[in-house]
């Protein structure tokens, strides 16, 4: 039995049929090769799942009915699936060959790690600085508010975008992107998935938070390279920043408690007053800036949840 043969691979996809295309191709020796791929399409409205059904007839497809969001899509493909290992990867990516292998082989070796992620490189190749460090209660006061700004180079700043990592070498990192990670099954029981009360944004941070409160690291390894074409079906809401804001002021609540919950808004209320004089000032030269009344009508909905 090839190691492959003990992966699960779940693909959550939402109206990106094109490049869900390519990521299933970039599967086939996977498939080949004995490994459960499951597609789970959150209710697309493009040709998606007729094209797994189609194109790509060893693939399981699941179909929800209505969108639910990245977490829960994630969850259900996990739970039909039955390998030993489990990867998450994104239906805007391509994996290279013999990261799958490389990624399953770490965690065979080293049973003691969380996870295991690959690097993710542009389609042009370059590598993505995608690892992060966990947030802290300084992140939501220098990330997203005028400070970042004014003081791109700020300690905080540094420290949370991880910019003194090298992807030369394999390293431990604190929380690598969901995109493409690796965990074995019983990990995953043992922490319990991914969090739906997170629904879009920081489930990834939620799991990785978890990992290290459980005394289990994640590797990046730089053999294992996954081209990563970014943001394919987060750039398609309307309402990305309400939506951001709304999971990352849940993950703090539910890390740091009720107190930073109001830190959190205090943040988010700077970030928007900043924007709106910055969008007057715009309009008082004539150029285009938002609308104000949805924005104030999403920033009240946020502020008072």
């Amino acid at each position: 039995m090839t190691a492959l043969a003990e992966l699960s691979i779940v693909v959550p996809s939402w109206n990106v049929e094109g490049l869900l295309a390519a990521c299933l191709d970039s599967l086939h020796n996977a498939c080949a090769l004995g490994a459960d791929v499951v597609v789970v399409d959150d209710s697309s409205e493009d040709a998606s799942a007729e094209l797994v059904r189609e194109r790509f007839p060893s693939v399981r497809l699941l179909e929800n009915e209505t969108n639910r969001g990245f977490a829960h899509a994630v969850n259900r493909g996990v739970a039909a699936s039955s390998g030993r290992f489990v990867l998450l990867l994104n239906a805007d990516t391509e994996v290279r060959p013999g990261a799958l292998e490389t990624l399953v082989g770490f965690l065979e070796e080293h049973p003691d790690y969380g996870a295991v992620a690959p690097i993710l490189i542009t389609p042009g190749g370059a590598v993505q600085r995608t690892c992060m460090r966990l947030p802290g209660l300084a992140t939501p006061f220098f990330f997203g508010t005028p400070l970042e700004r004014w003081m791109p180079r700020s300690r905080e700043l540094e420290r949370y975008f991880a910019r003194d990592l090298a992807y030369t070498r394999d390293i431990d990192v604190d929380q690598p992107p969901a995109a493409a990670l690796c965990l074995a099954r019983t990990t995953w029981d043992a922490v319990g998935g991914l969090d739906e009360r997170l629904p879009l944004f920081f489930n990834d941070v939620d799991l990785c938070l978890r990992l290290a409160r459980a005394g289990r690291p994640i590797r990046l390894l730089t053999e294992a390279e996954v081209v990563h074409h970014g943001g394919a079906s987060t750039s398609q809401l309307d309402d990305f920043a309400a939506r951001w804001h709304r999971d990352r002021l849940a993950y703090y609540r539910k890390h740091h408690g009720w107190a930073a919950g109001v830190w959190v808004k205090a943040c988010t209320t700077f970030a928007w007053v900043d924007h709106v004089l910055r969008g007057c000032v715009c309009r008082l030269r004539g150029q285009p800036s938002d609308a104000f009344l949805p924005l104030f009508r999403a920033y009240r909905g946020f502020l008072f949840s």
